[in-house]
């Protein structure tokens, strides 16, 4: 996995805390010089300047829906205070965010999408495991993407983060279902979660999902989590069909994640759990 890859979803998953070029050189193993050579000569973009812009678009994004708070947008941009995210905000688009909270919109020019660098390399799956799990039920976040928008997944779980440790969670292990495809198959519902041992109580705005017992097929990943969309075309794409499972059935299945994944590196690799369903 390339270094700009790795620092364009360091900077996906790292909205908050508005890391800076040091942080993010060594997320990605390598040195400020190398990564802002490499950075720009890949996107044609400063990395602290792609870093700013991502922050402030999607700022931007939730004014424009009507924020109730414009210093909590700030804060969640990763500004100490309304008057450091105005001057930034201004800076970027040439509106305040009060304007643009009550109605007035920005040159989409100027607004940054999320970028993809994709890796040409051909992805190898392991062979999968079958096996049989007790029910769990999920609590956690939500949202629906678009497949070109899995991007913006990271900022769900840092999202979460603020709930951890307070659901009565079972620890060690965290879940990102995915499920609810649209019949066109171009969106789903993604969730960040963890497992959880009772659901009363829980905050309103989290989702619940309840997985039954049942019997999975069990693919490993042990590559940088940016790479996920790989393993994940290989699994789609190529093994289920290979050995006849029907991909348009195999319905809501599961990333698991444990203790050994580092979400600030993007290393420590995951298992995509997905329920058998064969063709008929």
């Amino acid at each position: 996995m390339s270094t700009v890859a790795k620092a364009l979803w360091f900077i996906e998953s790292q909205f908050g805390r508005c890391p800076s070029l040091d942080d993010i050189a060594a997320a990605c193993g390598t040195s400020r010089f190398h990564l802002s050579r490499s950075f720009r000569l890949a996107t044609g973009l400063p990395v602290m300047a792609y870093a700013r812009g991502r922050r402030l678009t999607e700022a931007y994004k939730v004014l424009s829906g009507g924020a109730p708070s414009i210093l909590g947008v700030a804060l969640e941009a990763g500004y100490s205070s309304h008057e450091a995210f105005t001057r930034a905000f201004h800076d970027q688009f040439g509106l305040t965010p009060e304007e643009v909270r009550k109605g007035r919109a920005v040159d989409t020019k100027l607004l940054l999408e999320p970028i993809r660098m994709d890796n040409a390399t051909n992805i190898t799956l392991e062979e999968p495991r079958l096996e049989r799990r007790d029910a769990i039920t999920i609590a956690g976040l939500s949202a629906r993407f678009r497949l070109e928008e899995t991007q913006n997944i990271p900022a769900l779980w840092q999202k979460f983060q603020e709930y951890e440790g307070t659901l009565g969670e079972i620890p060690g292990l965290w879940y990102g279902v995915c499920g609810e495809w649209s019949d066109s198959r171009e969106d789903f519902l993604y969730m960040a979660g963890v497992g959880v041992t009772r659901t009363e109580g829980l905050p309103p705005e989290l989702t619940i999902y309840s997985f039954p017992a049942q019997t999975y097929l069990v693919f490993r990943h042990d590559r940088h989590i940016s790479e996920l969309h790989r393993t994940m075309d290989a699994i789609f794409g190529c093994y289920l069909p290979e050995h006849g499972y029907d991909a348009m059935r195999m319905g809501t299945y599961f990333e698991l994640y444990d203790e050994k994944f580092d979400p600030v590196t993007g290393l420590g690799g995951l298992e995509l759990w997905m329920p058998v369903a064969k063709g008929g």
